[in-house]
């Protein structure tokens, strides 16, 4: 009785967490489609910044993921996960009203603080993780990120239909509706239950293991294998994304038809995640992160075959799904590697990693894209798939050569 009680939980919490996501995810293609390119009608001279607002975004994802799990650990994820819906709002007010200011810097300001936002949102696949049954685990984080499939649709949809609603002011409406999403998300996280919420809250019995000191848990061979190869997913993925409108526009192709092909990717990271879990749980965490490294290696392969608009389009799905494979599966390790007394600091810490790594790739997008094209963006893929593949079999040989010898 006890183990249906838990799984009723566990997928109630997963399908909240999965509707907050579907309205709070459309913030994150809003800002990433229309950042890179009202930076660049906000800039006169060098538009090698252009893709500043974008970086400023992911800088506030990695800043504010370690005020982000602190916060939870003493307010409750329940609460905390509400007031990161405050500061997305914050954000998107102060980022439109830096189109009407004519100010650049106030847009980055405003971007890094719907990033920040973001941090607090970048919980809900651990929430709904820390509240299953073991055998869930991987399952609930492919229903959270489930909801990123209505994001998908949702965001780019909001950025085609609202960008010039203050015409000649462009842009600034895309960005007020974010302060939209972020009143509808509040609602949708207050319905949230979390058995295991606030600093001293504790799930079964794990919870009585204490909690080891943080270098000895990012120590873990399996831990820094995850962390690696998310990481690498990520930063490739936010790299060639945040290029690729420009690289677009760059072509001669309109803002609806760049805004389009962002909103066919993110459709592409999150739709997979309907069987995900059942894959990982099938064929295991490291086999879906090695074929996540394989998409994106294909991304960068059809990228470099041309530049007509369905193989931009064809590079962004594949690169979507790439991402939604190797994230999700590192994601699923780095769940093994730490105890419930741990999940905060261990969390916030991964994340923080994480997003300083994709914010330095989305700032060197925009550097490289000017400097050397569209060509290199994607040549540059290749060696950080193969450094994770080689780092994944050495992983898998090591585990082997254990258990023959046990």
């Amino acid at each position: 009785m006890r183990d249906v009680v838990a799984y009723r939980e566990a997928k109630r919490t997963a399908l909240i967490l999965a509707g907050a996501q579907a309205v709070m995810g459309g913030a994150a293609p809003i800002a990433i489609s229309m950042g890179g390119l009202a930076g660049y009608y906000l800039l006169d001279a060098d538009k090698s910044l252009a893709t500043a607002p974008v970086t400023g975004f992911n800088i506030g994802v990695a800043l504010g993921a370690l005020p982000a799990a602190m916060l939870m650990r003493f307010v409750g994820r329940r609460n905390g996960l509400i007031s990161g819906t405050a500061v997305t709002a914050l954000g998107g007010a102060i980022a439109a009203f830096a189109l009407f200011q004519i100010n650049f810097w106030m847009l980055v300001a405003g971007l890094l603080l719907v990033g920040a936002g973001n941090a607090f949102q970048q919980q809900y696949r651990f929430a709904a993780a820390d509240n299953a049954p073991a055998d869930f685990k991987p399952r609930a984080i492919s229903w959270v990120l489930c909801g990123g499939v209505v994001a998908a649709i949702l965001g780019p949809q909001l950025a085609i239909h609202t960008r010039e609603l203050f015409e000649p002011v462009m842009f600034a409406g895309a960005f007020f509706s974010i302060v939209g999403l972020a009143v509808v998300g509040a609602m949708i996280l207050s319905f949230l239950r979390l058995r295991n919420d606030g600093a001293n809250a504790t799930l079964g019995m794990e919870a009585e293991e204490p909690a080891r000191a943080l270098p000895e848990i990012l120590g873990q061979p399996r831990f820094l294998v995850a962390l690696l190869c998310g990481v690498s997913s990520f930063a490739l993925m936010s790299f060639v994304m945040t290029g690729a409108p420009l690289a677009m526009i760059g072509c001669g192709f309109s803002a609806d038809e760049a805004t389009l092909g962002i909103s066919w990717h993110v459709l592409a990271m999150f739709a997979p995640s309907f069987v995900t879990g059942n894959l990982i749980a099938r064929f295991g965490k490291e086999r879906i992160v090695s074929l996540g490294l394989l998409l994106l290696s294909g991304c960068g392969l059809v990228a470099l075959s041309g530049t007509a608009l369905w193989q931009f389009w064809l590079a962004l799905i594949l690169l979507g799904v790439g991402w939604n494979f190797g994230f999700i599966g590192a994601t699923a390790m780095v769940a093994d590697c730490y105890r419930p007394s741990e999940r905060n600091k261990v969390q916030g810490v991964h994340d923080f990693l994480l997003f300083s790594i994709v914010g330095f790739a989305s700032l060197m997008s925009g550097r490289i894209y000017t400097a050397f094209g569209w060509e290199m963006l994607n040549w540059i893929i290749f060696p950080v798939a193969g450094v994770c593949f080689l780092i994944l079999g050495m992983f898998a040989l090591r585990r082997r050569l254990r258990s023959e010898l046990a």
